[in-house]
C-alpha cells in the first residue's frame, strides 16, 4: 500500500495533500471500551470485568480477555471493510488500558500493542484509524459507555483527571506522530460538562499539548452534551475537524416507524435532515469540515420495522453524501443489535449467556438495547412522584424521566445484574474461555447483508 500524505484539514474539506478525503466507516465499539449490549454483560465494563475475574479465576479471565481482544479485530475484518469499500475506522478505547488508577500518570505499553496491530491491519488495507478515548479517569460522561457505574461525570470537576487525560494524549501523540494512516485524535468521547465552563478551556489546553508532541495530525473534537452542542467551544481550532454525533430518534430501540411518529415527533426525511443541519451548523457557519463520529439505527429481528430503519440509514447517507460529510457508523460488530458483522446465536457463547439476555430485555437493563416495557409498574409511581413533588426538576443531560430510568434501570438493576453474568460462566476452564471468546472471530460470525448492501452503494 502506497503511504499516503499526512491528512489535514483544509477549509471544509480534509484533505491528503491536494487531494481531498471523506471518510466513511465504522466505529469499532465493544472492543478496546466494552459496551454492556455490545458484548451481552450487564453494566459497566470494570463492574464486569472485576465479577467474572471473581468466576473464572486470574488464568482463565486472563485467556478469555486475551483472545477476545486479539480475535475482536484481526486483518480479515480490515479486509472485509475494504470491500465494502470504507476507508477508515474510529478506533475506541478505555483509558484503563493504558494507566492505572493504582499508579496514575504512568503510562503502559500493553495498549499501544493492542491499537498497533489494528492501526497496522486498517493500513495494510488502504483503512485510516481514527483514534477515540472513549472512557477517561473519572468519566466524562454519565452513561455506561464511559465506564461510568453513577450516572455522575467527575472528570470535570477535578484537575487530577484532566492532568492524566493530557499526558495520556502526550503520549498517544508521541507514538503516532510520524503514522500518516492514522487520520487523527478523538481525545475525548461524548464529552458532558453539566456547568459548560469546563470543556471549552480544556479543549484549549488540551490542543495545546498535543501540538506540543505532535502538529501535524487533525484533531477530532466533539461537541457537548454528547457531541450535540457546540456554542461553548469558542472559535475553531486549527486543524480540527469538530463532529457530532446524529442518532435519528426513528432508529432507537423505541423507535416508532419511519416516516411516522417517535417518541411523540413526527419524523420524516426532511426532519431528518432539519436535525442533521442543527447538529452540524457550527461546522457550516465557521467554515470547517463535518464530520458525524456517531449514527445508526439498531435492528429489530422484524422484518417490516428493520426494512424502515434501513431506509432510515440510506437517507442519513445520501444527506451526508450531499453535504460532503465524512461519517462514522456505529458499531461495526456485535451480539446482534446494530453490527454489520455479528456473533452466531447458534455459538457457545451467545447460548451460554441467552438467561442473562432474556432478563436484561425484561427488565430494561440495557440503556441501547431494551425498552422499560416489562417494569412500568416500577416506573410509573417514581415518574409521577416527580411530575407532583419536583416539577421544575429537570437534570443534565436529558430531563426528569431518563434520570429516572438511568437511576433505576442503568444503575440500580444493572449493577444488581452483574452477578448474573459472571454466573454464566461458573466451571469454565482456561482452554473453554478462549474458545468462548473465539465467537467474535470474524471466520465464526454473520454478516448483516442487507446493511453491507446499503454501505457498499454508500461508499463507491
Amino acid at each position: 500500500m502506497t503511504q499516503p500524505s499526512v491528512l489535514r484539514v483544509d477549509g471544509t474539506r480534509i484533505a491528503a495533500g491536494d487531494t481531498p478525503v471523506i471518510l466513511r466507516g465504522f466505529g469499532l465499539g465493544g472492543w478496546m471500551n466494552m459496551e454492556n449490549f455490545i458484548t451481552g454483560y450487564a453494566g459497566s465494563e470494570s463492574q464486569q470485568r472485576r465479577a467474572l475475574r471473581r468466576v473464572l479465576g486470574d488464568e482463565a479471565y486472563e485467556r478469555f480477555f486475551d483472545r477476545f481482544l486479539r480475535e475482536f479485530f484481526t486483518e480479515a475484518d480490515a479486509a472485509y471493510l475494504a470491500s465494502l469499500g470504507l476507508n477508515s475506522l474510529r478506533i475506541p478505547f478505555n483509558y484503563r488500558h493504558f494507566e492505572s488508577d493504582a499508579e496514575p500518570l504512568a503510562i503502559k505499553a500493553e495498549g499501544f500493542a493492542l491499537l498497533d496491530r489494528v492501526v497496522d491491519a486498517c493500513a495494510a488495507h488502504g483503512i485510516y484509524t481514527i483514534l477515540d478515548l472513549h472512557a477517561v479517569p473519572g468519566a466524562q460522561n454519565q452513561h455506561w459507555h464511559s465506564d461510568n457505574p453513577t450516572q455522575w461525570a467527575y472528570f470535570w470537576e477535578q484537575r487530577q483527571f484532566q492532568d492524566r487525560v493530557v499526558n495520556l494524549w502526550e503520549h498517544i501523540a508521541e507514538h503516532y506522530r510520524d503514522n500518516p494512516w492514522v487520520a487523527g485524535y478523538n481525545p475525548v468521547n461524548e464529552p458532558a460538562d453539566a456547568h459548560g465552563d469546563a470543556i471549552g478551556p480544556f479543549y484549549r489546553r488540551l490542543e495545546s499539548a498535543i501540538r506540543a508532541v505532535d502538529p501535524d495530525h487533525i484533531l477530532f473534537l466533539d461537541g457537548n452534551r454528547y457531541s450535540t452542542q457546540f456554542d461553548q467551544l469558542g472559535d475553531p481550532l486549527p486543524n480540527t475537524v469538530y463532529t457530532a454525533h446524529d442518532y435519528a430518534l426513528p432508529g432507537f430501540v423505541d423507535g416508532g416507524p419511519y416516516p411516522g411518529v417517535s417518541r411523540g415527533e413526527y419524523v420524516d426525511r426532511d426532519r431528518v435532515e432539519e436535525t442533521f443541519l442543527q447538529r452540524t451548523a457550527y461546522m457550516r457557519e465557521t467554515g470547517t469540515p463535518i464530520w458525524v463520529g456517531e449514527f445508526g439505527p439498531v435492528y429489530t429481528g422484524d422484518p417490516v420495522r428493520d426494512e424502515q430503519r434501513y431506509r432510515l440509514l440510506q437517507d442519513q447517507l445520501e444527506i451526508y453524501d450531499r453535504y460532503d460529510a465524512s461519517w462514522a457508523l456505529w458499531t461495526y460488530k456485535d451480539i446482534g443489535l446494530q453490527g454489520v458483522v455479528t456473533v452466531d446465536p447458534d455459538s457457545d457463547y451467545l447460548r451460554r449467556i441467552a438467561p442473562v439476555l432474556e432478563k436484561k430485555a425484561r427488565l430494561g437493563v440495557d440503556s441501547w438495547g431494551s425498552t422499560d416495557a416489562g417494569i412500568r409498574d416500577i416506573l410509573e409511581p417514581i415518574e409521577r412522584l416527580f411530575e407532583n413533588e419536583f416539577p421544575d426538576f429537570q437534570p443534565y443531560p436529558w430531563g426528569a424521566r431518563r434520570w429516572i430510568h438511568g437511576h433505576v434501570r442503568h444503575v440500580m438493576l444493572a449493577e444488581a445484574m452483574v452477578d448474573d453474568f459472571a454466573r454464566a460462566f461458573e466451571g469454565v476452564g482456561p482452554d473453554e474461555a478462549e474458545l468462548l471468546a473465539d465467537a467474535f472471530a470474524f471466520r465464526n460470525c454473520r454478516i448483516r447483508e442487507g446493511l453491507a448492501a446499503i454501505l457498499e452503494r454508500a461508499a463507491r
